[in-house]
């Protein structure tokens, strides 16, 4: 006798994320106030996670308008989490304001944000100018029933412009960006087809003659430091080092605790240490601005 099995329902992860944010109720003004003064004021990762959750289908919402750039939308979803969670990072409940409504701003931005880095290999742009632009230019387009991709007309342009209180300029720069298509870089060119349209981007990296150069200067400013330094007693060394040196300095009080003096001392101290290093920088190179030891103060 065979038994038969049943086979296994998965659940797409994704789908049962939409279920479970579309069925999490809403929230009271009262209940909202409350749960986001409790995360504000005592830290409770309880009520910043109720706070959220039930706002989860704004998130959903707000991204699916924005499904029709081509982008997966649970990254859609997941950018505007992020927004969310700034929003309630934010989020200053004495001022009477619902979260929904302060959310709404951050769950946006984010995912416009996402949109601009990802819709295009070639980076849209960031300012309010450039975004107007971007979110709302083929809908004037329809609007006026311009349904071109390329060039618009002077008078189309300039009504787009008045709308958007943006530059003619700027206008015809984005119509033309989002006209254009973005090429492969190893896409082929040239008769014989050998060749790639990387082979013909300039290298960033420094030539080897800069970065000998920069070896030798590194080196140089190594000794010049070394030699510095043996001019200073043991305390201002160690304060050199932890205050000017370290990518991460030790504070004025940090360092008088450690030392058992006071932090206006410390400070006395750093001083008379950097005057020491300028006369001895001045002694070996001549200019004290060429020999880059330390940080300025």
């Amino acid at each position: 006798m065979t038994t038969r099995v049943a086979p296994s329902r998965s659940v797409d992860p994704d789908r049962r994320y939409l279920k479970r944010a579309m069925a999490t109720p809403l929230l009271e003004r009262e209940e909202e106030l409350a749960l986001a003064t409790a995360w504000r004021e005592e830290g409770d990762e309880a009520a910043l996670h109720k706070l959220t959750s039930a706002y989860m289908r704004l998130v959903v919402a707000v991204a699916a308008k924005f499904r029709h750039y081509g982008l997966p939308f649970p990254d859609l979803v997941s950018e505007g989490n992020i927004g969310l969670m700034q929003a309630a990072a934010r989020f200053e409940p004495e001022r009477g304001v619902r979260f929904s409504t302060y959310a709404s701003w951050w769950i946006r931005s984010s995912i416009q944000d996402y949109v601009l880095r990802n819709w295009s290999i070639v980076r849209t742009g960031t300012t309010a100018a450039q975004k107007s632009l971007f979110f709302n230019l083929r809908r004037l387009r329809a609007l006026i029933r311009d349904v071109s991709s390329g060039a618009l007309t002077p008078e189309n342009r300039a009504y787009v412009a008045q709308a958007l209180k943006v530059g003619e300029d700027d206008v015809e720069q984005m119509a033309s960006r989002l006209a254009a298509v973005d090429r492969s870089l190893n896409a082929p060119f040239g008769e014989d087809g050998e060749g790639e349209w990387q082979d013909l981007l300039a290298s960033e990296a420094p030539s080897p003659e800069a970065s000998v150069m920069e070896s030798r200067d590194t080196a140089k400013r190594s000794e010049w430091l070394g030699a510095a330094m043996d001019r200073l007693n043991a305390r201002e060394q160690l304060i050199i080092r932890e205050r000017r040196l370290r990518e991460d300095s030790v504070t004025l009080e940090q360092l008088g605790e450690r030392l058992g003096i006071s932090k206006e001392r410390v400070r006395q101290i750093e001083h008379q240490a950097l005057s020491k290093l300028r006369k001895a920088r001045v002694e070996q190179v001549g200019d004290p601005a060429e020999a880059g030891l330390i940080p300025a103060e």
